[in-house]
């Protein structure tokens, strides 16, 4: 169900008919919720899942709360996957935008996972990619998630990016 919901999104947003949500909602709330929905399969993984408390910026944020919950189950979900020991950490920060009309939303999701070559990296965001040619069938995936993740954080204004190191 999981695939054929990215395959649907995936056309909805190459059809230019994914329309976003403009609503008020708790950036905490729903940063706390994706963690405490995502902390049964950390869990079971033996991993420490946490989230930081947002900074001192505002917490009701105008936007659309489902994708942007997509968006941390996604790369919460991706972290989760990839790291056999340690740790996910979930940033969340706010912050004024310049002209003061609106808030920024930073997330961020750290952990201590296989990581990846800077070749992987490049190919991250390409619909059916994957890092390499066995993670699909270690780790499963349609390789869409992150295509999709990147083009709603663009269509709401933003964007994606990765830092990593191979092993760390």
């Amino acid at each position: 169900l999981r695939i054929i919901a990215d395959v649907l999104d995936f056309s909805k947003i190459e059809a230019g008919r994914l329309e976003l949500e403009d609503l008020p909602f708790s950036l905490r709330s729903l940063v706390e919720g994706a963690v405490d929905t995502l902390a049964v399969q950390a869990k079971r993984k033996g991993l420490y899942l946490f989230a930081d408390p947002p900074g001192i910026g505002p917490d009701i944020v105008s936007g659309d709360p489902i994708r942007v919950r997509q968006i941390l189950f996604n790369l919460v979900g991706n972290a989760i996957k990839f790291t056999e020991r340690g740790y996910v950490r979930v940033i969340c920060d706010t912050r004024a935008t310049k002209d003061g009309r609106s808030v920024a939303v930073t997330l961020g999701v750290e952990d201590s996972g296989i990581g990846m070559t800077e070749d992987q990296i490049a190919r991250l965001f390409q619909p059916f990619a994957q890092a390499d040619s066995s993670t699909t069938r270690r780790y499963g995936g349609s390789g869409l998630g992150l295509s999709i993740v990147r083009r709603l954080a663009q269509m709401m204004g933003g964007d994606v990016t990765v830092e990593s190191t191979p092993g760390r």
